[in-house]
């Protein structure tokens, strides 16, 4: 069977079907996977057995790996590139990032040059009763950038328009974008562009973004609510559902996306999560 890209019925998201091993993909094959990957935003496929090994090496396809702040603690033996995010124990010690990315987030927003994208692979989904928990929602910044009135589109952008990261520290059960202290006056662009495609994309987190330069702080305060409110509308989301062997990717700058938090032991949740190629919001 060829592969076949299925889009989902959202605006963003598709699935990569078809007899597709991520472990052997040759190279035509992966520059169709690239190709729907910048078209989607987010793509998925099913059914997938690989190992470390092989997710860091499909990963470097994309881009160099991006190390984050919780590979430091919540990696794979053997593979500090991978993070582990799980509720599982171990002795009752925790074995990888309990609560990751409860909040709307692009990962690693607070960094000069946010990753390219995300790799998540699902070993264990939680379930009850053969119902499946633990979605992730995906918002699309990109057609959220495409809704707004022209005034809008047309407001100055670089540093006058910039956001500021500053953030804190997190623990092990904070949100998986990892938020970390960023110098003062380092903005990053409110309108993002994808590496790619050059598409523009809504660059703005609520929980990240505390001013914008040139503006008031209420004023700021309100347009970021209401731009981040924006971008999370319900026209502009796709909620997947978790299947064991799932191996599915996002753009960090065209996507945001938080993951549900509606399981807890007994159900285990336990994935693998590499982020690629860093660059500049244009």
């Amino acid at each position: 069977m060829s592969m076949k890209v299925v889009p989902t019925a959202a605006v963003l998201g598709a699935e990569i079907a078809g007899w597709i091993s991520l472990a052997r993909s040759t190279t035509p094959t992966f520059a169709a996977i690239e190709r729907a990957y910048n078209e989607y935003g987010v793509i998925f496929f099913r059914g997938q057995s690989i190992t470390p090994a092989q997710q860091v090496a499909f990963t470097r396809r994309f881009g160099e790996i991006e190390f984050n702040i919780f590979g430091e603690r919540w990696s794979v033996p053997g593979n500090p590139e991978i993070v582990v995010l799980s509720n599982i124990t171990d002795g009752g010690r925790p074995t990888g990032v309990r609560r990751a990315g409860e909040h709307w987030h692009s990962d690693m927003c607070y960094t000069a040059r946010p990753p390219r994208g995300t790799v998540l692979y699902a070993i264990e989904v939680p379930e009850l009763h053969g119902l499946s928990l633990g979605d992730t929602e995906f918002a699309s910044a990109a057609a959220a950038w495409d809704a707004l009135p022209d005034a809008m589109k047309r407001r100055p952008r670089g540093p006058a328009g910039g956001v500021r990261f500053p953030g804190t520290q997190a623990g092990p059960d904070a949100d998986s974008g990892g938020n970390r202290p960023q110098s003062p006056g380092s903005p990053s662009d409110r309108a993002g562009l994808t590496r790619q495609t050059g598409r523009k994309c809504l660059y703005v987190m609520r929980d990240d973004c505390t001013g914008i330069e040139g503006m008031e702080p209420d004023e700021a305060e309100a347009l970021i609510a209401a731009l981040a409110d924006h971008i999370v509308k319900p026209a502009f989301v796709y909620r997947h559902q978790w299947r064991p062997g799932d191996v599915l990717m996002w753009d960090n700058c065209m996507v945001q996306h938080r993951a549900i938090q509606d399981y807890d032991m007994p159900q285990r949740r336990l994935m693998h999560r590499t982020t690629m190629g860093g660059a500049v919001p244009a």
